[in-house]
C-alpha cells in the first residue's frame, strides 16, 4: 500500500554505503523506522531531507507488522531558517526531538502530540527569548498527552517522592499558565535562577518515573553546557 504523511524526523542510522534508515513521527501512525535507499548518493537530496527535526511530507510503502517501510518520495513540508543558524536554538529543539524519541512507542499515533512538537518547533523557530519556557511546555504537554499529566497535589509518585512544584518564586503561575492549555507564546513571564532549578527539576523527575532514558539525553546535556556559558 502506498501512503502519503507529514513527518517529523527523530533519529538516523547508517545503513549502508548508499541507504539509511531514519526514524520519524509520523503524525497519522506514531513512530515509524523507514529505510531510505540511495541517500549517501552524491547527487540525492534524500541524505539533507532525513535529518532530525526536519518536517517532510512523505510518500512510502507501507506493509503492517514490518519493522522498516520503504521510502519513495521525499519533500519539505516546512523548513526552518532560524533554528539551522543559532546554537541555542539548535540544543532546545534537539532536546525535544530525542525525548519524543525516547517517550514514544513504535506505530502508536498521537496527533494532538505531532501537532504540539510541530507548535514547538515553531516556537524555538520564531522566539528570540524564554526558549526555556517553550521546552517546559513541551516536557508538560508530552506527560499529558501520553496519560501521565502531572498532578501538583500529589508529593510522590511510584513511592518516588517528587519535589514541590510550586517552590520558585514564579513556578506556580508558570505551572498554572501550562494547565490551562493556553500557547506559551502568548505571555511573557518574569522567570528566576530558582524557578528554572524548580521546573525543570519537577519535570525531569516525573519523566524518569515514567520513561526510561530520559534522564540521560545527549542534546539535553549539550543544552546545559551551552546554558551555563
Amino acid at each position: 500500500m502506498i501512503k502519503n504523511s507529514i513527518a517529523i524526523v527523530l533519529k538516523r542510522f547508517p545503513y549502508s554505503e548508499t541507504s539509511l534508515i531514519a526514524r520519524c513521527f509520523v503524525k497519522d501512525l506514531g513512530k515509524v523506522s523507514f529505510i531510505v535507499h540511495g541517500a549517501h548518493r552524491n547527487k540525492s537530496p534524500m541524505g539533507a531531507y532525513f535529518q532530525p527535526a526536519n518536517c517532510l511530507n512523505l510518500v512510502y510503502y507501507f506493509k503492517e507488522n514490518r519493522d522498516l517501510q520503504t521510502i519513495s518520495k521525499a519533500s519539505f513540508d516546512y523548513s526552518w531558517s532560524n533554528i539551522p543558524k543559532d546554537l541555542k536554538k539548535i540544543s532546545y529543539a534537539m532536546a525535544m526531538i530525542e525525548l519524543t524519541d525516547k517517550c514514544l512507542t513504535d506505530n502508536d499515533s498521537h496527533n494532538n502530540l505531532y501537532s504540539e512538537l510541530f507548535s514547538s518547533l515553531k516556537g524555538v523557530e520564531n522566539s528570540n527569548s524564554q526558549l526555556n519556557l517553550i521546552y517546559w511546555h513541551y516536557q508538560y504537554s508530552l506527560l499529558t498527552f501520553l496519560g501521565f499529566k502531572p498532578d501538583f497535589q500529589q508529593s510522590e509518585l511510584d513511592f518516588i517522592p517528587l519535589p514541590n512544584p510550586f517552590e520558585g518564586p514564579n513556578s506556580k503561575d508558570i505551572f498554572n499558565y501550562f494547565e490551562k492549555g493556553k500557547q506559551i507564546t502568548d505571555k511573557k513571564f518574569e522567570i528566576t535562577a530558582k524557578d528554572r532549578r524548580v521546573i525543570s527539576n519537577y519535570l525531569n523527575v516525573c519523566l524518569g518515573i515514567h520513561f526510561e532514558g530520559v534522564k540521560n539525553l545527549k542534546s539535553l546535556k549539550i543544552l546545559r553546557e551551552i546554558l551555563s556559558n
